[in-house]
């Protein structure tokens, strides 16, 4: 089953109940490269500037497809022993890829950017926005990167869940705001009606638009 047409339209929808919040001091910051499509609506909504928190995952060369963690551009990688274990992961490998992923969030965090700093978030009610919620990986790297800059609130919100991995994240955020929870969820693309993939020029212009 199809639920959104496309990113633009599951944003409008989560913009709606993003703003039901009423959030006193909203910074919205959307995960490249798919969350930016979605979290320019709910910016735009809020009538706040969009800006980006850059998560890259963790994987072995054994299973590249299959993350066992992430990491942002700043702090230590977010790392599930469990998958580790399924997926054979070599500690001195992962300590190698964590690296590597971490540089690559930096350079695409500069790509992004540019010289301008990062939002202020001590104080203010953080949302961080994604297309979609699979394992929660990458959503609770991004959390917990955030929590050190003690916001006044953290809030993840996403156009479509999977349940568990909803849940799961309620020991790193103080809410998180779905449209559509499927029981079958199986993976974020299923939902969506067109699902192309977001390159870098395109969240550079989405980044630009949204600070006038």
């Amino acid at each position: 089953m199809r639920v959104f047409r496309d990113r633009a339209e599951a944003g409008a929808l989560l913009a709606e109940r993003v703003a039901h919040l009423d959030l006193a001091d909203p910074v919205v910051l959307a995960l490249p490269r798919g969350g930016v499509p979605v979290g320019r609506a709910a910016a735009e909504r809020l009538g706040v500037a969009l800006d980006v928190l850059v998560v890259r995952k963790i994987a072995t060369e054994r299973n590249p497809e299959t993350a066992v963690g992430a990491v942002t551009a700043e702090g230590a990688p977010v790392i599930d022993p469990h998958l580790c274990r399924m997926a054979g992961a070599d500690t001195v490998e992962l300590a190698r890829t964590a690296a590597a992923e971490q540089d690559e969030a930096r350079r695409r965090v500069r790509a992004y950017r540019g010289g301008r700093p990062a939002p202020e978030v001590a104080g203010r009610d953080a949302v961080v926005v994604d297309d979609g919620l699979a394992t929660g990986m990458s959503a609770r790297a991004a959390l917990l990167s955030l929590r050190e800059d003690e916001p006044a609130s953290l809030t993840l919100a996403v156009p479509v869940c999977a349940p568990d991995a909803a849940r799961a994240l309620g020991d790193v955020c103080d809410r998180v705001v779905c449209v559509h929870s499927p029981p079958d969820f199986r993976a974020v693309s299923l939902w969506y009606a067109s699902f192309p993939q977001v390159d870098d020029d395109e969240v550079r212009e989405v980044l630009e638009r949204a600070r006038g």
